[in-house]
């Protein structure tokens, strides 16, 4: 899959376009490219295509993925340490610069809703596939209002509801995944988060899931639009999938065989 992605066709990003984020870098380039490439093959719309570096990237990678993906918008390293110094200062938010050293996922967050672009974005998982028109996920993108997520095949948050619950002051949504999140980033505040973080993990300790759960706790109080679970699938079970209808696949888990070994290859034909 890595080898093929080198291959495929240009994946061209719209400055007008819709715009679709990705935390990425050397590891995960090519799930990005294909993920991104299904979603343009899968409808008519067009996109702004937004790669944020994961801290990998390198002058070798940048040129690869401004000619794989004309008119990409590249976000660096020394633009996120600058929109990170401005926003989250480290002598004010000590426990979060402390996480980004060891638990890259956290970064969906905090590198990516500190830059200063659109208020609303959309972030996009690298290891899915769109089958489909994502109808309800676009409408959303064109006219959002609140949050908009997954859901889940199990309910993953590494830490217990009730306390969640008590640390934000509302009521958890129930199977919340983020493969695919939409959100206002001014609804973030990161003053919470910081301290929402550092409760957690002083009461119940560190979890791969951190990240998924204070995003639980930042839109429990906002209106949410929730994608189809028959449509937009976490976990697929290829054998009663049916890839004339559904919309996206967030290869997670078991499903992960079938995406490495079969599902790309769909994308190649």
């Amino acid at each position: 899959m890595e080898k093929a992605s080198n291959s495929l066709l240009p994946i061209i990003s719209h400055h007008s376009g819709v715009p679709i984020y990705f935390l990425t870098g050397k590891k995960y380039l090519y799930q990005t490219l294909f993920c991104a490439l299904s979603l343009t093959k899968s409808c008519k719309e067009t996109f702004q295509f937004i790669l944020i570096d994961d801290g990998s990237f390198d002058q070798g990678l940048i040129n690869q993925v401004k000619q794989q993906m004309p008119n990409v918008k590249l976000v660096l390293k020394n633009e996120i340490e600058n929109n990170l110094e401005l926003k989250l200062p480290t002598d004010e938010y000590p426990f979060l610069h402390q996480k980004r050293k060891i638990y890259p996922h956290i970064k969906k967050l905090t590198d990516i809703h500190t830059i200063d672009d659109n208020p609303v974005k959309l972030v996009l998982d690298s290891d899915m596939l769109f089958w489909n028109e994502p109808t309800k996920l676009i409408d959303w993108l064109k006219n959002p209002n609140g949050c908009l997520y997954m859901l889940d095949s199990e309910e993953s948050y590494g830490y217990d509801k009730e306390l969640m619950e008590t640390l934000c002051g509302f009521t958890i949504p129930d199977l919340m995944n983020v493969g695919a999140f939409g959100v206002n980033s001014n609804s973030i505040n990161w003053n919470n988060i910081e301290n929402w973080a550092k409760s957690l993990e002083e009461k119940q300790g560190a979890s791969y899931f951190l990240e998924q759960a204070l995003s639980a706790m930042v839109v429990a109080s906002q209106t949410k639009t929730i994608l189809n679970a028959e449509e937009y699938i976490v976990n697929p079970e290829i054998n009663t999938s049916d890839l004339n209808k559904d919309k996206l696949h967030h290869y997670v888990d078991l499903s992960k065989k079938y995406y490495f070994e079969t599902a790309w290859k769909k994308f190649i034909k």
